[in-house]
């Protein structure tokens, strides 16, 4: 009889705990991309795109086919990330300015960095930032001893200017304080930036947040992968995006083949994840990326704007080569690294869940009962909740097309996971329940902010 090699992985966990405990806590770093479509990564459905990386790290670990993005934008969606708490509650309703001077997410919010600090991790940023550009709010004040990159929501990868509405304007930071390297490869300097720092702490914990800032627009592939897809016959816009994906791929391979070279390999968490799903907007050429058979894309609270590929590698205490299929929330991944590494979580009501023994087991149950998602203010905000195959959306889009959404639209994924019928005539039991439930959460969140 064959066994899997994900079943095998797991028999020999067993034999790696009795082998006593370990010398030192897992350093982690999280791979935190940007704008990726749904489907974009391998083993997610995408088969024209070359990226050994990602696969080799995939392989190496647990896939998640089922994981969501906190918010289907950036800015929320990192703050999510980062506090284990969905992002209205974090105090990110939507995407924060990406001005010099405009404050971000509050400074009272308790970050991944700061609970790893606090538990003697050294800790870095490096890539984009997009949750303030305050001294208050910058990563330096939220927890990371070391910071670099860019503090708004994109630029160009050679001048490292902001280009969105004039005054044009230089964003690169090194610790608070701008820097200018001008004409370098904005993806490799962030290689080589997360590498020395992995190289300078190589004997203690280590803490990284690599917030890569690719496939974001705009697409600025190397010359070598765009000769790929465009010899492979890839059509536009999509061969962009590809070339830009595979660039992306490239910068994956240099941080973990420091990693390899210093000997930490097997010493750290890798966690790899999509912020939202892939942009349609006019700068993105109006689309490139894929969702697959999931209907929408960034901005929309469809399966394409916030189902994103995720994995997660430890070698010898996670299976290699798992696939799991259950939900999981990118909220869940502050509990679950909290709960993997031994550390405290912040004291404060989260959203996460560990998820730490459904990636041992993946056949073991997801814990979320329900999930929300909640994005702007007032009663035009869209919001969603999923319990168990029931989503229910409100005031939601899809950008990928022109035509009106109904609202509300509940969807059964197991039925249509492309979610193309809305159902709400039928089930008016199920509008109220999964409102009761979004109700339910933001009577929370309220209450927190009275005490």
């Amino acid at each position: 009889m064959r066994i899997a090699p994900w079943l095998l992985s797991a028999l020999l966990l067993s034999l790696t705990a009795s082998q006593g405990a370990e010398a030192r806590q897992p350093n982690v770093i999280i791979l935190y991309t940007d704008d990726q479509g749904a489907i974009d990564a391998p083993g997610f459905g995408a088969d024209d795109l070359a990226l050994p990386h990602l696969a080799a790290l995939a392989d190496g670990g647990v896939r998640l086919t089922q994981c969501y993005a906190p918010a289907p934008v950036c800015s929320p969606s990192r703050a999510g990330l980062l506090t284990g708490r969905y992002p209205y509650r974090a105090g990110v309703p939507g995407n924060v300015s990406s001005t010099h001077g405009d404050a971000g997410m509050p400074g009272s919010e308790v970050t991944m960095a700061e609970m790893f600090k606090a538990a003697g991790y050294a800790t870095g940023h490096f890539g984009k930032w997009h949750l303030g550009f305050t001294p208050e709010t910058m990563p330096n004040a939220q927890g990371f001893d070391y910071s670099f990159g860019h503090m708004g929501g994109c630029i160009d990868n050679y001048s490292h200017f902001f280009y969105w509405q004039g005054p044009n304007r230089h964003d690169l930071y090194r610790n608070g304080e701008e820097i200018y390297e001008d004409g370098k490869y904005f993806p490799d300097l962030v290689a080589d930036e997360a590498g020395r720092f992995i190289g300078e702490h190589r004997d203690t914990p280590f803490f990284l947040y690599i917030a890569i800032n690719m496939p974001h627009y705009p697409y600025q592939g190397k010359e070598h992968w765009l000769k790929h897809y465009q010899d492979q016959g890839t059509p536009y816009p999509r061969d962009l995006y590809a070339a830009f994906l595979s660039s992306m791929d490239d910068v994956i391979g240099d941080i973990l083949a420091r990693l390899d070279g210093e000997g930490l390999a097997d010493d750290t968490i890798v966690v790899y994840q999509a912020d939202n799903g892939y942009s349609v907007e006019d700068r993105a050429h109006y689309g490139g990326g894929s969702a697959g058979p999931y209907r929408g894309a960034k901005f929309s609270m469809f399966e394409g704007g916030i189902r994103v590929p995720a994995a997660i590698r430890w070698p010898g205490h996670l299976p290699a080569g798992a696939v799991c299929d259950k939900p999981a929330h990118g909220t869940d991944w502050l509990p679950t690294l909290a709960d993997l590494c031994g550390v405290a979580p912040p004291e404060r009501p989260l959203d996460g869940k560990s998820i730490a023994a459904m990636l041992r087991d993946p056949d073991a149950p997801s814990p979320h009962e329900a999930m929300v998602w909640h994005l702007g203010r007032g009663r035009t905000a869209q919001w969603a909740v999923r319990q168990g195959d029931w989503k229910l959306k409100v005031n939601n889009n899809d950008p990928t097309t022109k035509d009106a959404v109904d609202s509300p639209f509940l969807a059964n994924l197991a039925d249509d996971p492309g979610e193309q019928t809305n159902r709400a005539a039928e089930h008016p039991e199920l509008i109220e329940q999964l409102t009761a439930v979004h109700e339910a959460w933001l009577a929370d969140v309220e209450r927190e902010e009275k005490r």
